[in-house]
């Protein structure tokens, strides 16, 4: 199939498509500024345009620049304090063991029911196909 069209509207169509052209052209030329300026220098004679505050702008300090510091040593009486701290809590994991290993069997069989019951409480999984909120 072709296309066919009259050669005069052929002429005036790409006349218009020109005088686009050029007039685009011709405005961007007549309103470039007469020089052009670095990023950040102020334009001659603009006291139109405000200047941008940053107001959660903060400057680069030395740790974010060289890291975090390293630890600094611990001194003998806070080693000493982590050490017992250990032991404190090693104790009471020892005892916990020994009160559940002496404990009546009914005690801990109950206990795993209710464990087992709270997992059916639970709402119910959402479907693959739903989407996510």
């Amino acid at each position: 199939m072709q296309w066919t069209m009259p050669h005069r509207v052929l002429q005036v169509v790409a006349g218009l498509i020109a005088v686009v052209a050029l007039s685009a052209f011709t405005l961007g030329v007549v309103n470039a500024p007469s020089r052009g300026r670095m990023p950040g220098e102020r334009a001659a004679g603009s006291a139109g345009a405000a200047s941008l505050v940053a107001t959660e702008a903060v400057p680069l300090g030395a740790e974010r620049i060289e890291g975090a510091a390293p630890a600094r040593e611990l001194t003998p009486e806070e080693k000493e304090k982590l050490e017992a701290d250990k032991e404190a809590k090693q104790e009471a994991e020892d005892e916990a063991r020994a009160a559940a290993a002496t404990a009546p069997p009914t005690a801990v069989a109950a206990a795993p029911a209710q464990v087992a019951a709270a997992p059916s409480e639970a709402p119910p999984a959402p479907s693959p196909d739903e989407a996510p909120h």
